[in-house]
């Protein structure tokens, strides 16, 4: 009956199998705002937390750690807003950001969304709204009543508008529970008071509305009854007033104390749900308040609910979430059947357009009709539910019916009506439109369309299209019909929209004939669509077809632009395409074909085809670039009047060399002065490719010098072959072109200058210039002043030196000389040459001729104008040696002369003169060698010196690569400068640089010399402090015996430095005596205890000394070497405490602590360090001072006695220790001391005031040692709290045997207030281990509390397996629980806990697996095991396995049970085992409810069966497959005559049935033969039934068919003859006028002359009787037949 109720029913999830617990879900703790989430708070004892459970996705239920008073969701969104208090908050969970806040001055006793942005807010005293937009805080909205006071506030509800806003509240006086509620204005600002307990605002519309009315329905209950209300608010003028309704509300006995809780209205169906808090759901109709339905949905508490899908969804007490709606299929014939409210059912199904009443509609619209009230019955049908009566036959009907004057016709009542509630349907809109477009109102359409009142078709669009084609093409793309969706884009020239649309729809029109008509209109147009059309992937048509459509039309213009994009992609398949785009632009239009050939957009083309038409239409560029023929190429290439000059010169560049050459050789020889410039150009350019010398080649056979001079001019700057400059100059001396000969002999580097030279002397050129250049550039100066000399051309020479190169003339005055010309001219050329050439190289080149002296004059001249040229003074300084002119004087006083030049000179002519040269140059290197080579090492001595260079004296005394090291030379060297040079020297730098150097020498003897005589000897650097750290130092590395005396007979050297470096190399008595000397006594003892190592000394010298600084260095000393005590007396005397640490250190190590103290009490005095007094007291302990230690305590200190305390007790002073820690009040490290003193409560004491891990542990494991278990188990109860800790105390129990201990340990932390996981854990293990017995009740306690994977491990490993499947279970290990219970049933199994438990497993091999265990073990409960299962099992897999163990008579009740499932396995087994049971009922009802098994095998199997019924099945299982024959045949062969006729008859086989009457005519069965023929009525033959009848002497037994026959046709036949005269009568009348039309009712009428549609209607009428306009019966409908079974049984005298 579940599916006949007027109700739809589901449970959406079930909030405990969400892991909710049940003792969240009240009133309190859940909220439901709206059908999306639900936001249950959760407080367990570790946390507090917010779960929200996403309703359309219950599986991302997510939770947030918040800790709040209430928590509510917003109806829409992922925004939660959260009460605290007084403080709420608004949260957006998505962005993870606080929305808003507020803090209210009282506290909320209720609160809820109202909208998806505005909160509702019930204090103790007023109602509030906040919206969560902006930054406005709660408005007031009203006070609230003072009969809501000790009410629980339940329910707050608004209107849409906001105005209205009703407050209910629940108490509960004298045990009956009472609603209160006040209804509040805002427009008023008044209040009503009103016993109620639920409402809801709603609005519904009435009939002849042109608004909604809004009403107010609230439910209460009282001591006298039970009431629904429903009043209207807000009346709207011009609505029709609605009457306040009640109606009683029924409870069920049962339910005495039952109240309603909640109201929801559904606005689709105007209907109210209300709930109870016993979970009844009542149903209202808001418009007559009438109830429709009530039922149980819930047996627990129902306490929220919310609005969902036009329903109400809700949620019980057990975490329960429903929801109830409106079943459609129902409602209307469950309101008709159980309360027969046809009004209601009727206006229900009208508004909420539901099935179920449309007999009731056919009924009252033909009622309608009969009356004539044919507004009303147009009104009806169009309002009809599902359009049920809006068909083609209603609108025939009432298009003919005419309207009193005045008024619209029906029909126009029936349109008007659609539209003003919906929209037309398609014929509709058809029988509309015509009538619209005939009084020219198109806009009306318009209007209809744009509002979707219209239901666009194809027909629609044909009636529209010649009228307005926008239009008709709105109502074809809304109709779906490509087809003339794109013939309309075409006609309007939408091309660009067609490709769009028709790749949106899908539609592929023939696209070749709809751009061969598109390009007829526009071909632009077509251009564009062609273009479209080809990119499309794939390609709508090909180019080859645009092609051919455009070419057809002669496009010319279209086509270029179609192919020209079209084939940019410059693909090999379209080289034809190429060819025929330029070949039609060649002959049409050939500045198109240039530019597509200038741009090179493509390269497959046939070029040489287009060559040629590129050529006879003048385009001689484009076919040089497409011709590949050299006879081509040359036949077009002397075009160059219209040609492009630098065009053509490029084009060479893609012509081979020899190609570019027999070209350039035509163009010569074809028209020499046209085409020289080009030709030039061209071998200007590809000068390099083509070979200069090819190039010349050409020319020169040409004779074309012209070309030759212009073509070598443009290459000869850049070319580097001689050859090509030399027949460059060659052809500029032919044209004479001397100027350009004069340029490049000049400019150019690369000519071959001996052949050239020798080439000019022979051309005898008229200006010598040229060969002058080339003279003077390549040094062939001699020749050209032979050759010029020789030939008389001497004005030549003077124009060579004195306007072309000046500096030549030493070369010119040298090759004069060697022809002997004459003194005088010589002086006078050199004196009118200008003075750019070098008088050096003049001097030399007179010099080599030994003519020197013929310069006398001028250079005395040149000096004299005081020239500053070295060469000038050079040759004088000569000439004056040479002729002994005072040579001295000269060198001496002259200094622009060159001292090396003059130097070199004068060494074999006079050695001094050389050094007097040298030595005022400076010339070191010389110098030094002429002074060896000589020996003047006294000179040498002397100049080195004074020179103080002391790379000079390094090349003297060391030597280098030039002057190789000579030691003889050195000796007289060193031997005169300590004898002559040092004595004469007073300069400090001269002596300082002479030591420099002989340090540097490493002469560390000589350098002994040198210093003894310059300070041992009075001297005036005798003195000089450097020096004598000098001699010390250096007799300190090589004479060493020689220190001590240097050290006493000297006394101005530096001390400190010269004992230091004595001490490093070894001297440590001089560097002792020198410290001791100079009285640094620190520095002295230092060198006895460091160096000497002597201590004893090093005492005796401090006791001479008595100096704190050296006894503190002493006892430095005596500390390093382990003399403790007298390092300490030291250290005493120094009273010196600064080297405390090491002291102690030492000290300490040594274990020397009562000295220690004596030095420890002399620093204290003058050092205030923690360490030092640390350490004093650790030095008592050490020496069980403990009364000074306890008296150093008392007094004021800074010792870090913490650290001397733990000191301590690592040195198990623990008396000391004990001191220490107690003084600090370190209570810790006190309770562990204790512990190593025994004493255990003492420690346990201090210990708490420690309140420390560690010490808790100390103690306890001491105590455990000492077996004072109470007081370990004080300290255990402070361990087992810190997780960290309780695994090592339980190893530390366990280890020593203590289990009943540590087992009585952990259960008495179990009570703790900070009791954790890992104890109720740990504590189960035990059990597992030690107290099997215990484990159950503890797991059951605290299963919640432990870590289940943990414990069960244990219990696995200890083998308790009833206690691992209960941890399975509630660790939702469904699958292990079943499979531990399956391999230990013994132990674990227990049926009704495997039945909760296998449903649930997510691993479906359990459940077969569980089957063959409960097969094996408890066979006997099977089915119930499978009925728990079935919902999840593979009944195919089931039957399968229980065949196999043929066993499938066990679960027969389970077979039954799956039958609904219509499984072909389950149905084929249960079959079967009713065969077996020979049950024929059961496996008739079986088959004929559940069609899905093998039919035709059953019924073959069954055929043979011995019993009679089941033959029956089998025929029956036949007629199921319409095998018709095989169940006649076995029906016959049974004699079950009845079950034949009928198969017969379901055949419907005329032949059939024929054949059985036959049988049972041949088998002379009259009866069966008179039953077949009633039965077989619709399908014997007449003719076949008389002839049969006649034959076999059945006239009787047939009589009664043909008097049934032969009644029928005589109705036909009457109902055909009335209607055709009726018809001819209708035909005559028309003939005589009588039969037109009437004209339409005023001008406003949408109907046309001829009524609507404008066409005359020919059909029949509706014959006189029939009066309820139905159509009569069609005579030719069914070939003349009746309805089977039409014949009663007494025409067959009571067969």
């Amino acid at each position: 009956m579940a599916d006949q109720l007027p109700i739809t029913f589901q449970e959406f999830v079930k909030l405990p199998e969400l892991g909710i617990d049940v003792s969240n879900i009240s009133f309190n703790t859940l909220t439901l705002q709206s059908d999306k989430f639900i936001c249950i708070r959760e407080k367990t004892p570790q946390r507090e937390q917010v779960c929200i459970v996403d309703l359309d996705d219950t599986t991302k239920t997510f939770r947030r750690p918040i800790t709040a008073d209430s928590a509510i969701m917003n109806p829409e969104n992922k925004i939660i807003a959260l009460k605290a208090g007084r403080n709420l908050q608004v949260f957006n969970l998505e962005m993870k950001a606080k929305v808003k806040s507020c803090m209210m001055s009282d506290d909320v006793q209720y609160w809820r969304w109202i909208t998806p942005f505005d909160i509702a807010l019930v204090t103790e005293t007023a109602v509030f709204h906040w919206s969560i937009e902006g930054t406005s805080s709660p408005v007031k909205q009203f006070e609230r009543n003072t009969t809501l006071n000790g009410t629980q506030i339940i329910s707050y509800c608004t209107n849409a508008k906001m105005n209205w806003m009703a407050l209910i509240g629940i108490s509960a006086p004298q045990g009956r529970i009472v609603g209160s509620m006040q209804l509040y204005n805002k427009d008023r600002g008044a209040s009503q008071n009103i016993e109620a307990h639920a409402a809801e605002f709603s609005e519904i519309w009435l009939e002849g509305a042109s608004q909604p009315t809004q009403v107010f329905s609230f439910t209460s209950r009282n001591a006298t009854g039970s009431k629904l209300y429903v009043v209207e608010i807000d009346h709207v003028e011009g609505n029709p007033p609605f009457q306040k309704r009640s109606s009683d509300i029924f409870f069920p006995p049962e339910a005495v104390n039952d109240f309603p809780v909640a109201m929801q209205a559904g606005p689709k169906y105007e209907i109210v749900y209300m709930v109870t808090k016993f979970g009844f759901i009542h149903l209202f109709d808001l418009e007559s308040g009438a109830c429709i339905f009530t039922n149980r949905i819930s047996g627990d508490t129902v306490f929220v609910t919310t609005k969902h899908d036009n329903g109400i969804i809700a949620v019980n007490r057990k975490g329960q979430v429903l929801s109830v709606g409106i079943n459609e299929d129902n409602v209307i014939p469950y309101i008709l059947q159980n309360s027969g409210n046809v009004e209601l059912a009727f206006r229900m199904a009208s508004r909420a357009n539901l099935p179920g009443a449309d007999q009731l509609y056919v009924q009252r619209f033909q009622q309608l009709m009969s009356q004539g009230q044919y507004g009303d019955a147009a009104k009806m049908a169009a309002s009809s539910p599902r359009g049920m009566l809006r068909t083609e036959n209603t609108i025939n009907q009432l298009k003919h019916l005419q309207s009193a004057p005045g008024q619209l016709t029906p029909i126009l009542q029936y349109f008007a009506t659609i539209l003003e509630k919906g929209e037309l349907n398609r014929y509709e809109s058809i029988e509309l439109a015509r009538p619209v477009l005939v009084s020219n109102r198109k806009a009306l359409l318009e209007k209809w369309l744009k509002e979707d009142k219209l239901e666009c078709s194809e027909e629609l669009g044909d009636i529209v299209q010649p009228h307005d084609a926008t239009l008709a093409l709105s109502i074809y793309l809304r109709a779906n019909a490509p087809a003339k969706v794109v013939v309309c884009f075409a006609q309007s020239g939408q091309f660009d929209k067609i490709v769009l649309y028709c790749k949106k729809v899908g539609y592929s029109p023939d696209w070749v004939p709809l751009l061969m008509q598109v390009a007829r209109a526009d071909g632009d147009k077509a251009c564009e669509f062609a273009l479209s059309l080809v990119k499309e992937e794939p390609p709508l048509v090909s180019a080859d077809q645009v092609y051919g459509v455009f070419s057809s039309l002669n496009l010319v213009q279209q086509t270029t632009r179609f192919l020209l994009e079209a084939l940019k992609a410059n693909n090999e398949s379209d080289a034809h395409l190429q060819t025929k785009l330029l070949e039609i632009n060649l002959l049409n239009a050939p500045q198109v074909a240039d530019a597509i050939l200038g741009n090179n957009m493509f390269s497959h083309f046939d070029r040489p085809y287009i060559a040629q038409l590129a050529e006879k239409a003048g385009l001689y560029q484009r076919a040089l670039e497409l011709y590949d023929n050299l006879d081509d190429i040359k036949r077009v290439a002397v075009h160059t009047e219209v040609l492009n000059g630098e065009w053509l010169v490029g084009y060479f560049g893609n012509l081979s060399v020899d190609d570019s050459l027999a070209v350039m050789r035509q163009m010569l020889e074809h028209n020499m002065a046209q085409n020289l410039q080009v030709v030039v150009q061209v071998a200007t350019k590809y000068s390099e490719l083509l070979g200069p010398q090819k190039i010349i080649d050409i020319f020169e056979e040409c004779r074309c010098n012209e070309g030759l001079y212009y073509y070598l001019g443009s290459v000869v700057n850049v070319s580097q072959d001689p050859a090509v400059v030399f027949k460059y100059i060659q052809a500029a001396v032919a044209t004479g072109q001397t100027k350009e000969v004069e340029r490049v002999v000049r400019d150019n580097n690369h000519y071959d200058a001996e052949k050239v030279k020798n080439y000019l002397k022979e051309a005898s050129l008229p200006d010598q210039l040229p060969l002058i250049i080339v003279c003077d550039r390549h040094d062939f100066v001699h020749d050209l002043v032979l050759y010029l000399y020789s030939n008389g051309l001497s004005k030549y020479i003077e124009v060579y030196v004195q306007q072309v190169n000046p500096s030549r003339l030493p070369q010119v005055v040298g090759a004069l000389l060697d022809v002997d010309c004459d003194e005088q001219v010589l002086k006078s050329l050199i004196s009118s040459t200008p003075p750019q050439f070098s008088v050096s190289d003049l001097v030399d080149e007179i010099e080599k001729r030994n003519r020197l002296k013929l310069l006398h004059r001028w250079l005395e001249a040149k000096a004299s104008e005081g020239s500053q040229d070295s060469g000038v003074y050079n040759a004088l300084a000569k000439i004056y040696i040479d002729s002994n002119y005072e040579p001295e004087r000269f060198l001496s006083s002259n200094k622009l002369y060159d001292p090396r030049v003059i130097g070199a000179y004068s060494e074999r002519r006079d050695p001094n003169l050389a050094y007097l040269a040298y030595s005022q140059g400076q010339c070191d290197d010389e110098l030094l060698r002429l002074t060896s080579e000589n020996g003047m090492f006294k000179q040498q001595a002397r100049y080195m010196i004074k020179r103080r260079d002391i790379g000079l004296w390094n090349k003297a005394l060391a030597g280098d690569s030039q002057h190789p090291l000579n030691q003889s030379h050195r000796r007289q060297l060193i031997d005169q400068v300590v004898s002559y040079g040092i004595p004469e020297a007073d300069d400090p730098e001269e002596v300082s640089v002479c030591v420099k150097a002989f340090m540097g020498a490493n002469l560390p003897h000589e350098l002994i010399e040198l210093l003894e005589r310059i300070i041992l000897e009075d001297t005036p650097f005798s003195n000089n402090s450097n020096l004598q750290n000098l001699l010390i130092l250096t007799a300190v590395k090589v004479e060493q015996t020689r220190v001590a005396d240097y050290i006493e007979r000297l006394g101005n050297y530096d001390a400190p430095d010269i004992a230091e470096i004595c001490i490093n190399n070894g001297l440590h008595e001089e560097a002792f005596n020198i410290f001791k000397r100079f009285e640094v006594n620190t520095e002295a003892i230092g060198v006895l205890i460091d160096h000497v190592g002597s201590l004893d000394r090093a005492y005796e010298y401090a006791e001479r000394c008595d100096q704190p600084e050296v006894w503190s260095r002493l006892g430095k000393a005596q500390l390093d070497g382990l003399r403790i005590k007298e390092s300490i007396d030291s250290y005493i005397r120094a009273d010196d405490p600064s080297n405390y640490a090491e002291v102690i250190d030492v000290a300490t190590h040594a274990g020397k602590f009562d000295d220690l103290v004596r030095f420890l009490l002399m620093a204290r005095k003058k050092v205030r360090e923690p360490v030092v007094e640390s350490e004093l007291l650790f030095a008592y302990a050490k020496t069980e001072r403990l009364s000074d230690l306890e008296d150093m305590l008392r007094g004021p200190n800074i010792a870090q006695i913490q650290k001397v305390g733990d000191r301590c007790y690592d040195e198990d002073l623990f008396e000391a220790a004990r001191l220490l820690f107690q003084s600090v009040s370190n209570w810790a490290r006190l309770a562990s001391t204790l512990v190593r003193l025994g004493d255990y409560q003492s420690a346990v004491d201090c210990g708490r005031k420690a309140n420390s891990t560690q010490v808790w542990k100390d103690v306890n494991q001491a105590c455990i040692a000492e077996k004072e278990f109470r007081l370990a188990q004080i300290c255990g109860l402070h361990l087992i709290v810190h997780a960290e800790e309780l695994e090592s105390l339980i190893r530390l129990y366990e280890g020593n045997g203590y289990i009943d201990e540590l087992c009585s340990l952990i259960e008495n932390g179990l009570g703790l207030e900070r009791a954790h996981m890992g104890m109720f854990t740990e504590l189960a293990i035990l059990y597992c281990k030690y107290r099997p017995e215990q484990i159950m009740d503890h797991l059951k306690l605290y299963w919640s509390r432990i870590n289940i994977p943990k414990v069960i491990r244990a219990c696995e490993f200890a083998h308790l397996w009833p206690e691992l499947v209960f941890l399975y279970v509630h660790y939702d290990e469904f699958d292990n629980a079943a499979q531990t219970i399956i391999e230990h049933s013994v132990d674990a199994w227990e049926h009704a806990s495997f039945k909760d438990i296998i449903v649930k497993v997510s691993n479906v091999e359990l459940y077969y697996k569980a089957l063959r265990f409960y097969l094996k073990e408890q066979p006997l409960l099977l089915n119930d095991l499978l009925n728990a299962m079935m919902p999840r099992i593979d009944h195919t897999r089931v039957v399968s396995m229980f065949q196999k163990s043929d066993n499938i008579p066990l679960i027969k009740k389970y077979l039954v049970a799956a039958q609904s499932t219509n499984n072909k396995s389950v149905n084929e087994a249960y079959n079967e085992l009713l065969i077996e049971e020979e049950d024929f009922v059961g496996l008739r009802n079986s088959i004929d409810n559940h069609d899905n098994f093998d039919g035709i095998g059953l019924a073959q199997r069954l055929e043979k069966h011995e019993l009679l019924e089941f033959r029956r099945i089998a025929a029956h299982l036949y007629n199921q497959a319409k095998r018709w024959r095989q169940s006649l045949s076995l029906s016959k062969k049974d004699k079950l005559y009845k079950d034949a006729m009928t198969t017969a008859r379901l055949s419907g086989s005329t032949e059939i049935a024929e054949d059985l009457l036959r049988y049972f005519v041949e088998s002379g069965n009259p009866a069966c033969f008179s039953a077949c023929l009633f039965t077989c009525y619709d399908l014997v033959r007449s003719d076949v039934v008389m002839e049969l009848a006649w034959r076999h002497g059945l006239t009787n037994e047939a009589m009664p068919y043909f008097i049934n026959m032969i009644r029928e046709y005589q109705n036909k036949v009457d109902t055909l003859t009335t209607e055709v005269s009726e018809l001819k009568a209708k035909v005559e009348r028309g003939g005589n006028g009588n039969g037109v039309a009437p004209v339409a009712n005023g001008p406003n009428q949408l109907m046309g002359p001829a009524g609507l549609g404008g066409r005359l209607l020919l059909g029949p009428g509706a014959p006189a009787s029939n009066a309820g306009g139905m159509p009569p019966n069609n005579v030719f409908g069914n070939g003349g037949q009746s309805a089977p079974g039409s014949m009663s049984g007494s025409q067959f005298g009571g067969f």
